[in-house]
């Protein structure tokens, strides 16, 4: 490695250019991609790596050598490249020189080709995700048993490990813990909470971490230097950035951007093939939002969807530069990072000064909930039309503290909002100023109806929307108007016991709630608005709040359902269930019925169902029959 950190030159050479005659060889091949080509193939060779190696460095000298290694992170860091490389070091020998575990591979042992080409004897690699069971397992455990036929170890190599099945885990268990002294193990996945715990407590685990953008351009720029490609800088900063850290990701992208250009490799091309937007107009399009220029920034869009670019990634780097803003207003120093381009660093430190972090904020929470809906929209410009209009509405959103703070100070937050001016001085270079949202007066202490950004719109044409100067100016306040009163209106639903919030649940066809209120509440009190119950042991914990909620819903009014510690009334079921029973007994103990029991051995009482005959209604009906006090007056005059 150079002083740099990144493969020497020679590294990076295929592996087919060992010799002339090899070359010679391999001209009629087929075309290996650069992923390939250039794979890693001694722990020299992997960028960012360096704490794993290190580790496995002093273990190999101190003969500390685990029995098993876990290798996990995302994917194209190199997890199955590290445990070839793994399988290497261990079984590495040169006749007569070296003997013995070692992570100094700078030549090409007795056993390497075999191991790095995935044709060793001895290192058996295996797709979990292909063989996922019991037996697959089992021909490992079977085969463990004996000992290596060329090499120093016998290494499996498990690749996406956690594919296997429960029962495959769990067969690996013992052979896992107390492996025989000749057998080693190397798993591989990308899911590591997947992997149950029984097996990460017998391995060694190595986070392999994704590769910083620096290093990346920088291995990028060797191979195609290698490659004898032209390519700019900022090319290849875009297929940093796309790459995420991922080196086969990154190679896949050069690849494919080779083949695509005819000449030199510019970075319009990456935009074209990626579907990525210019980033300075990225920037712009955050100055027009961040300004409350709606209609610039619609157009910019559009404009940037006709060349190509993809909305949802043109949300994504309006996202990534938002956090760039926010990173350089509270840390300054990370304008200074390789990855940040010139014109992203200038404007950026701009707007930094001109916008507070609240909106910065605000505007990275809109933008990465708009992303989501842009990418599952049927129509993801429209989409990110809307975005982008909520974003610009929304950076002249007032500070709730603020505005709680006025209304406590007896002033008006509307008026105040609407007479907000500008505040502080332009950034160097920029022409960015920013506004003074949510103040009683403008900067310039001029009257509550005047602004200092700009004349006065009349007729209420749009509200001000402008996070930087530069956007629509502010609106004059308007007059306020006594608020009418207002006539309480009747109630639609008269709920006066539980029975009438059953029937009220079975209209609105809800029947678990419905079954809840009669079988898992016992009644205490019950007033307009406000119901106080007893939950019964097998009722739900928020079965309060879910009822309130519901009665609130359904009736337009607000209900208050509360746990009291209090013993409350039988639920309707059990009050059904007595009532039933107590109708059984008065059937069993009538004389008729009882005779019939008699005659019939065996026979039981089922179920009672009380008749109502037509007269029996009228007298319900009749006010007059069913009042108790006129019934005994009735009768006392018969009785005379």
């Amino acid at each position: 490695m150079d002083e740099s950190g990144f493969p020497s030159d020679d590294a990076l050479l295929p592996d087919t250019a060992g010799s002339a005659a090899s070359g010679e060889q391999n001209r009629g091949d087929a075309y290996r991609v650069l992923a390939r080509k250039y794979r890693p193939e001694t722990f020299e060779d992997l960028v960012g790596q360096e704490p794993m190696v290190q580790t496995l460095e002093n273990a190999f000298e101190t003969g500390r050598i685990a029995q098993a290694w876990m290798l996990t992170g995302v994917r194209g860091v190199g997890k199955t490249t590290t445990a070839r490389i793994l399988a290497r070091g261990l079984n590495y020998e040169l006749p007569g020189e070296v003997d013995k575990p070692t992570v100094k591979l700078e030549r090409e042992g007795s056993h390497c080709r075999a191991i790095m080409e995935g044709r060793h004897v001895d290192v058996i690699e295996m797709d979990a995700a292909s063989h996922t069971g019991i037996n697959d397992i089992r021909e490992i455990i079977d085969a463990a048993r004996y000992r290596p036929a060329t090499a120093r170890y016998k290494v499996y190599i498990i690749d996406e490990v956690h594919m296997l099945s429960n029962a495959a885990f769990n067969g690996l268990l013992k052979t896992l813990e107390e492996p025989p002294e000749h057998v080693k193990f190397i798993f591989a996945t990308t899911e590591i909470r997947k992997v149950p715990i029984t097996v990460l407590s017998r391995c060694q685990r190595f986070d392999l971490r994704r590769i910083e953008q620096s290093k990346l351009i920088g291995l990028l720029r060797r191979i195609s230097d290698a490659e004898n490609i032209r390519i700019s800088d900022e090319a290849l900063l875009l297929i940093a950035r796309a790459g995420e850290g991922s080196a086969r990701d990154s190679l896949s992208l050069l690849d494919q951007a080779m083949a695509r250009a005819t000449g030199a490799v510019e970075a319009d091309d990456l935009r074209q093939m990626l579907g990525l937007a210019d980033r300075a107009r990225v920037i712009e399009l955050f100055a027009h939002l961040m300004s409350g220029r709606i209609e610039e920034a619609l157009g910019e869009l559009q404009a940037q969807y006709e060349v190509g670019a993809d909305p949802a990634i043109v949300l994504t780097d309006l996202a990534d530069f938002t956090h760039l803003v926010t990173r350089m207003k509270v840390a300054p120093k990370s304008a200074d990072e390789a990855s940040v381009t010139e014109a992203e660093r200038v404007r950026g430190r701009e707007f930094a000064e001109a916008i507070s972090v609240r909106l910065l904020s605000r505007a990275w929470q809109i933008l990465l909930k708009g992303v989501q809906e842009v990418q599952s929209a049927s129509k993801p410009l429209a989409a990110a039309d809307m975005v982008l209009v909520r974003l610009a509405y929304a950076a002249d959103l007032p500070d709730p503290g603020k505005l709680l703070a006025q209304v406590r100070k007896g002033e008006n937050p509307i008026a105040a909002g609407s007479a907000s001016g500008s505040a502080g001085a332009n950034p160097p270079g920029g022409g960015h100023q920013a506004m003074a949202v949510g103040m009683p007066q403008n900067a310039s202490g001029g009257n509550p109806g005047e602004s200092s950004g700009g004349p006065v719109m009349q007729g209420g044409a749009r509200p001000q929307l402008a996070a930087i100067q530069g956007g629509v100016p502010a609106q004059r306040a308007e007059p306020e108007v006594a608020p009418r009163p207002q006539i309480p209106e009747e109630p639609v639903y008269a709920l006066k016991n539980l029975h009438d919030c059953v029937a009220l649940a079975s209209e609105k066809r809800d029947i678990p709630m419905k079954v809840a209120i009669q079988r898992q509440m016992r009644l205490v009190k019950f007033e307009p608005g406000k119901i106080e119950i007893q939950p019964t042991e097998d009722a739900p914990a928020d079965i309060a709040g879910e009822f309130g909620r519901k009665l609130t819903e359904w009736t337009g009014q607000r209900w208050f359902v509360v746990v009291s510690r209090e013993h409350g009334r039988p639920t309707i079921h059990e009050e059904q269930e007595a009532n039933q029973q107590q109708l059984l007994s008065d059937a069993r103990s009538h004389p008729t019925v009882a005779a019939l029991l008699a005659q019939f051995p065996g026979a039981k009482v089922v179920d009672v169902k009380v008749q109502v005959t037509e007269e029996d209604e009228a007298a319900l009906a009749d006010p007059m029959l069913t009042d108790p006090l006129l019934n005994e007056a009735l009768g006392d005059d018969e009785d005379d």
